[in-house]
């Protein structure tokens, strides 16, 4: 097993990833990103990544190899960025935009927004399943999970879920 060398950590002041050594402990680096950033993705082997901005209502997209910003992708108006996810083929990112109250989804290939859907009241965590067929958000002030078709785009089903969720980990099956 290969142990990364590399910790990236989003800084609210100022709006900066980190770049942590981690045998070291010391910042050998940063990336300059939007307002609060929140959530990191990487890409195509971790050549490239994604930051969601909630503040900026933005994504960054970061050459990593480069640690570079290579284009902000302006999200839909009224988004506060929050959670990301990367659909299991690599292909696309998707992003819950909080107050915005809808989920974005982004081409990988030309890091630009495919579509946007309405799912809930402020969608912050969201996630995918390992077959990529389903996304699920956690819409916090809403207390439900909307269920969503990834091929359409279409909210299938709301679960209540109780007070204020915030994450969502789609884990293993259990045997």
């Amino acid at each position: 097993m290969t142990v990364s060398r590399r910790l990236f950590i989003g800084c609210r002041q100022p709006a900066k990833l980190l770049v942590l050594d981690t045998q070291s402990g010391k910042v050998i680096g940063t990336i300059d990103v939007g307002q609060r950033p929140r959530s990191i993705r990487f890409v195509m082997d971790g050549a490239k990544a994604y930051v969601s901005n909630e503040v900026a209502g933005t994504v960054t997209v970061v050459d990593m190899n480069a640690r570079k910003t290579m284009k902000t992708i302006k999200m839909p108006e009224g988004s506060k960025p929050m959670g990301l996810q990367v659909a299991p083929d690599g292909k696309k990112v998707y992003v819950s935009n909080g107050r915005g109250g809808t989920v974005s989804v982004l081409d990988v290939a030309t890091d630009s927004i495919l579509s946007t859907t309405k799912v809930g009241t402020r969608p912050w965590g969201v996630g995918v399943t390992k077959d990529g067929k389903k996304l699920y958000t956690a819409n916090g002030p809403g207390n439900d999970v909307s269920v969503i078709d990834a091929s359409t785009m279409q909210v299938v089903k709301t679960i209540p879920v109780g007070s204020v969720p915030w994450g969502i980990a789609i884990g293993p099956a259990v045997r």
